[in-house]
């Protein structure tokens, strides 16, 4: 019966983990993009800072799918 519930839920796993993915993503660039309407002499270091974030954030996103998908 465990097994059965935890099979189910494993696509809702999945996807939550997508959507927060989204979600950090969106905010991350969308703070990012305010920075450097503020100070664009920080454009440069920004960006690099913004896509070493966004990585990080498919990694884990990455990770968590798999554990999901595992799981059934």
């Amino acid at each position: 019966m465990i097994t059965m519930l935890a099979a189910s839920m494993s696509p809702v796993g999945a996807g939550l983990v997508i959507i927060g993915a989204g979600f950090g993503i969106g905010i991350l660039w969308a703070m990012g993009l305010q920075g450097m309407s503020r100070q664009p002499e920080m454009q440069s270091k920004l960006q690099v800072s913004m896509i070493i974030g966004a990585a990080l954030i498919e990694g884990t996103a990455l990770f968590a799918l798999v554990v999901c998908l595992i799981s059934k």
